[in-house]
């Protein structure tokens, strides 16, 4: 079994880490289940997996990310991100339990959010450090923060980092209103059976990676948390930055040029720059297998 770590920050803590040296995206990938948004997929099949989209939103994700960019799974180190983990299973089994139901086995087992890590380890032969965090700061920043850290070992030369987030009813309401803590941040605005899942496979800057990210100074944005300041304000854990990056990415590697990620208010932004060369091949590659 590949050895897992889970990791736990808290909203209380003020001071961000901020990257110490630029990072290179080699690939993103989305999936989202019962959202409503553009490109809502069936929920994928994971075999040992049941009931919730946590897992399966999860492996496709990364699935795709790591299709796109087969590379050295023994150097290759991964994280995952969300507030509470899997909580459609949580709230099931705990259900079943105070009904007086049997409990279903295969719901302890996929409890964990190390469970679909050990999965992704060996569908791909993964053998690279695998942690799980729980956050209430901004996901994106934790995640890039470790991507940071785990880089600096020299046997680690790519992190896949990915974030899930569920929907779910009054009980999970509860929940976000209990760790918000009066803040006055909302639960996820998302149907109860829905799920989105976002990955990015990161490495330092070079060769493969046309679009770098690097740390920026705090972002005054007073509450607006969104890439293009539209006034969303994002409630604990939410991984929409996660999705504006892969959004931003995109973006970067057909337009070029740079632009400027916010996270939380008052929190590190991060800067996305693409490599005009680099991004040119891939504009070039991408057209050419368009017409193929």
């Amino acid at each position: 079994m590949t050895p897992t770590e889970n990791t736990t920050t808290t909203a209380e803590n003020s001071h961000k880490t901020v990257l110490r040296s630029p990072l290179g995206i080699l690939s993103t990938a989305t999936a989202t289940h019962g959202t409503g948004r553009d490109g809502d997929i069936p929920l994928p099949r994971l075999p040992g997996f049941v009931e919730s989209a946590f897992s399966p939103l999860a492996y496709e994700a990364a699935r795709l990310c790591l299709a796109e960019q087969p590379g050295d799974a023994a150097r290759t180190a991964v994280a995952l991100a969300s507030t509470a983990g899997d909580t459609t299973t949580a709230d099931l089994a705990s259900s079943r339990m105070v009904s007086g139901r049997v409990h279903n086995p295969l719901l302890f087992m996929q409890a964990t959010p190390n469970s679909v890590l050990g999965y992704l380890s060996r569908e791909f032969g993964i053998t690279g450090q695998m942690f799980s965090l729980s956050t209430l700061d901004d996901p994106l920043t934790e995640l890039l923060s470790m991507a940071d850290l785990l880089l600096e070992d020299p046997e680690v030369d790519r992190v896949l980092v990915m974030g899930v987030e569920l929907g779910g009813g009054e009980r999970l309401a509860a929940v976000y209103e209990e760790l918000a803590d009066g803040h006055g941040q909302p639960a996820p605005a998302l149907p109860a059976d829905a799920g989105l899942a976002a990955a990015v496979l990161l490495s330092r800057p070079g060769t493969g990676t046309p679009v770098s990210v690097r740390s920026a100074e705090a972002y005054e944005n007073d509450g607006d948390t969104s890439a293009d300041g539209t006034g969303t304000r994002a409630h604990p854990g939410s991984i929409q930055s996660l999705f504006d990056l892969v959004g931003l990415h995109r973006r970067l590697l057909q337009e070029g040029g740079s632009h400027l990620l916010p996270t939380d208010s008052r929190a590190p932004a991060f800067l996305l720059t693409a490599d005009t060369e680099a991004t040119t091949i891939t504009r070039n590659e991408t057209e050419t297998h368009a017409h193929q």
